[in-house]
C-alpha cells in the first residue's frame, strides 16, 4: 500500500460528525493523513430553506482549492445536500472541484448511490434526522434514482447541529424499527452529521442486510478516489469497506 497519501474533506461548518468519523477510519490505514476545511452550512436545513439556498459554488470551490495547496489525492464533499437538491447536482460539483483543482472528487450522497448499485440493493430502509418534509424529498430523490424506499424513520429534525447530538443508539433503534416492516435490501443512514457510522457493523450483524451509512460512504469514495485499497486494512466500519 502506498504512504504518505493524504485525502481532503469539505464538512458543512454545523457539522461535528465527520472530521471524528474520517479520524477514526484512517487511524487504521498507515500513511493516510485526512485533511479538512469547512463552508457555511448551519442553523434550519428545512427543504424550503434548502430549495432557496443551493450550494454557495464560490466558498465550495474556494474551500477545494484550498485543500489541493496540500496536494491530496482527491477531494471529498462530506455532506448530504445532494439529498435535498436532488443527487446531479453534485455530479456537477465534482465537475467543477475537479476543473479547479485538477484532482478526483466524489461526494458522500453520489457515493451512497454508488454503494447500493454495487450491492444491487433497490429497496432501502431511509433512516434521517430530517423533517417529515425534508425525508419526503429525500425519499423522491432516491426514487428518481431508481431506488424504493420501502421503509423509513426520521427523528423530526431541522437543525443541522441538533443532527449531530443523536445518539448512535438511538440511530439503531430507528432503524431495527424500519427493518421489522420487511422488504428492505440495505440500511441507508443518510445525513452526514447523523452518527450512524459507529453501529453500521453491530447492525449488519443484527438485521443481515448492510449498512450504508452516508459520512462513512464519502470516507470509502475519497479513500477509493486516492487508490487507497481498504478491504483488508478497515474492520469495524461495515462491509461497505471490503466492496
Amino acid at each position: 500500500m502506498q504512504t504518505d497519501i493524504a485525502i481532503g474533506t469539505i464538512t458543512p461548518s454545523g457539522n461535528r460528525t465527520v472530521e471524528r468519523v474520517t479520524q477514526a477510519i484512517c487511524a487504521t490505514l498507515h500513511g493516510v493523513t485526512p485533511l479538512f476545511t469547512r463552508i457555511p452550512v448551519f442553523g434550519n436545513t428545512s427543504p424550503d430553506q434548502a430549495a432557496a439556498n443551493p450550494y454557495d459554488w464560490p466558498a465550495m470551490l474556494q474551500a477545494a482549492e484550498l485543500l489541493s495547496h496540500a496536494e491530496p489525492a482527491a477531494i471529498c464533499w462530506n455532506g448530504s445536500k445532494g439529498g435535498d437538491y436532488g443527487f446531479d447536482i453534485d455530479e456537477r460539483l465534482c465537475a467543477d472541484i475537479t476543473a479547479r483543482t485538477g484532482l478526483p472528487a466524489v461526494t458522500s450522497a453520489l457515493a451512497t448511490l454508488t454503494l447500493l448499485q454495487r450491492l444491487e440493493a433497490r429497496r432501502i430502509a431511509l433512516i434521517t434526522p430530517y423533517t417529515t418534509a425534508a425525508q419526503a424529498r429525500s425519499i423522491a430523490n432516491f426514487t428518481t434514482k431508481g431506488f424504493a424506499v420501502t421503509a423509513e424513520r426520521h427523528a423530526g429534525l431541522s437543525d443541522n447541529l441538533s443532527y449531530g447530538a443523536v445518539p448512535p443508539g438511538e440511530i439503531a433503534a430507528m432503524a431495527r424499527a424500519a427493518v421489522a416492516e420487511g422488504a428492505a435490501e440495505a440500511i441507508v443512514i443518510f445525513c452526514t452529521n447523523f452518527n450512524g457510522a459507529p453501529v453500521a457493523a453491530m447492525l449488519e450483524a443484527e438485521t443481515g442486510l448492510p449498512v450504508i451509512d452516508s459520512t462513512a460512504a464519502g470516507v470509502w469514495a475519497a479513500l477509493g478516489a486516492a487508490g487507497i485499497e481498504t478491504s483488508r486494512a478497515v474492520a469495524g466500519w461495515g462491509r461497505i469497506f471490503s466492496l
